[in-house]
């Protein structure tokens, strides 16, 4: 989205960057959940609210919300207001705590998919970009298998490219080659 400033730094210095911070992949996942049937400059205009409603996205404080915690964020303007998406968040900080203390970290899942490293397309028309992938099929299944929700495929090919799982930058983007360096280390 050419001129709009948020949007445009966050394509310019965050966006297809390898991330391999577990919380902080869950916290994108669950910002991509609540996207499900908007745009993405609608959750990155309330990113900030998010943060301050969902405590900075603490899956150990999230994880203990109970029914006054929902109700304060159903009431809270500043946020996708939806009971499945907000529900969705608690249990999915459960669900991350639960496998985090059965030794099994989000990070590691995720990129194992990949052997540790972004895969790197070379798309030079955004009619190329695919919605979906059967990557993006295989890392849903096992996202719902664990219990997560609002992680269909749409979303996750979304969530891959927004952390770098996969380089979707076009090839005639300044970014596709920076982003490519990265995944290279």
């Amino acid at each position: 989205m050419a001129g709009v400033p948020i949007y445009e730094a966050y394509h310019d210095t965050e966006w297809g960057v390898p991330e391999y911070d577990s919380r902080a992949l869950w916290e994108k996942l669950v910002l991509d959940g609540f996207q499900a049937g908007l745009s993405w400059i609608t959750i990155l205009k309330k990113r900030e609210a998010f943060r301050a409603a969902f405590d900075d996205f603490d899956p150990e404080k999230i994880a203990r919300y109970g029914e006054a915690d929902r109700a304060r964020l159903m009431a809270d303007a500043g946020i996708i207001r939806s009971n499945g998406k907000i529900d969705a968040a608690i249990s999915g900080a459960r669900i991350y705590l639960d496998l985090r203390d059965k030794g099994e970290d989000l990070s590691t899942l995720l990129w194992s998919f990949t052997n540790g490293r972004p895969l790197q397309n070379g798309f030079e028309a955004g009619a190329q970009v695919p919605a979906q992938t059967p990557l993006a099929v295989d890392i849903a299944k096992a996202l719902k298998s664990r219990g997560y929700k609002y992680c269909g495929p749409v979303i996750v090919y979304a969530f891959m490219q927004a952390v770098g799982i996969v380089n979707d930058h076009l090839t005639c983007c300044f970014r596709h080659d920076q982003v490519r360096r990265m995944g290279q280390g």
